[in-house]
């Protein structure tokens, strides 16, 4: 697969389940080794950890007893404390493993075009990036988030004008892109983080350096696919245990006419498993929006594109010589 090329709309939703088909053997392997320790660890805290908090929370408010849940926090506030900082800690951590990693696999499989890529090459770009990512992470966290949150709001309030739905519409997958965009320039490039950020906000709106045509459509479009694909999928995992959740919570009651606790029990251990699958399938399925994400990136570096031209016309020139 040439990376650095034009796509129009339905080839890079196309190219996307392509590169998976093509190399997503490998790319899983390495995902999984470098980075599915941390998951495991992560949804097994939030399972277990969050488990007894859930039941004495909706434990308490169906017996009509909310004492008992002031109680339980009152004597178990640290260890409440601890687990929430621990599942923080984990959730930043893989976050910033989870989005480093497809952007150092495609930036090392369109430089090197070997797609037998080792997991100890990744974890050394790792390795030899580890003081841009934290630049990065801290830029996305500090600067790009509260920006973001301001654009989100405000169009939440647009709501109640009726406008404010299409303007979520545009905003959501758009400011995705950015994200991304801006991650992925940072990482290819040695640009400072303002500079991958300018780059990012023009480039959906403009090729650089060329009189084409806007490519704001097809990046929205293609994002806005990928999300509702993704979310079609995952809704398959949060509906089976939130049905289980809410038909016992209507149909199980203890005697006296007292609803049943749905969080006790196989049942509650059975709901947090599920939503435990939930939480490993959404990061395993947000590299499909990260591929399509750099597939669009490579789109919009024009100024490779040549590079890669002038490239195959040498390549021509030697073998017919």
């Amino acid at each position: 697969m040439q990376f650095y090329q034009k796509r129009n709309f339905g080839t890079i939703v196309s190219d996307t389940f392509t590169f998976f088909k093509e190399n997503g053997k490998n790319y899983f392997k390495n995902y999984i080794f470098i980075n599915g320790l941390l998951l495991i660890l992560m949804v097994a805290i939030f399972v277990f950890g969050y488990r007894e908090l859930f039941s004495q929370i909706l434990g308490s408010n169906t017996a009509g007893q909310s004492y008992y849940f002031e109680a339980y926090f009152a004597e178990n506030g640290v260890m409440l404390i601890i687990v929430s900082l621990l599942v923080f800690m984990l959730f930043m951590l893989v976050t910033m493993v989870s989005y480093s990693y497809p952007i150092l696999y495609l930036k090392r499989l369109s430089e090197t075009g070997n797609k037998n890529i080792k997991a100890d090459e990744l974890l050394r770009d790792l390795k030899n990036g580890s003081g841009r990512f934290l630049i990065l992470f801290l830029g996305l966290i500090f600067i790009v988030t509260p920006l973001a949150a301001i654009v989100i709001g405000f169009s939440y309030v647009l709501v109640l004008l009726l406008i404010g739905v299409p303007l979520l519409i545009l905003a959501m997958p758009t400011l995705m892109n950015v994200v991304n965009f801006l991650m992925f320039d940072y990482l290819h490039t040695r640009k400072g983080f303002f500079e991958s950020l300018s780059y990012a906000l023009r480039s959906q709106f403009s090729y650089q350096n060329t009189n084409e045509k806007s490519p704001f459509w097809k990046y929205w479009g293609s994002t806005l696919i990928m999300y509702l694909i993704i979310q079609i999928i995952m809704s398959v995992f949060t509906a089976i245990p939130m049905v289980i959740l809410i038909g016992t919570m209507y149909t199980t009651q203890q005697a006296g006419g007292v609803q049943e606790n749905p969080f006790a029990g196989t049942l509650g251990i059975l709901f947090f498993l599920i939503y435990g699958v939930a939480i490993l399938g959404s990061f395993l399925l947000m590299n499909f929006m990260f591929v399509s994400s750099g597939l669009q990136y490579y789109d919009s570096r024009t100024d490779l594109h040549r590079k890669v031209g002038f490239t195959e016309i040498d390549t021509i020139g030697t073998n017919a010589g």
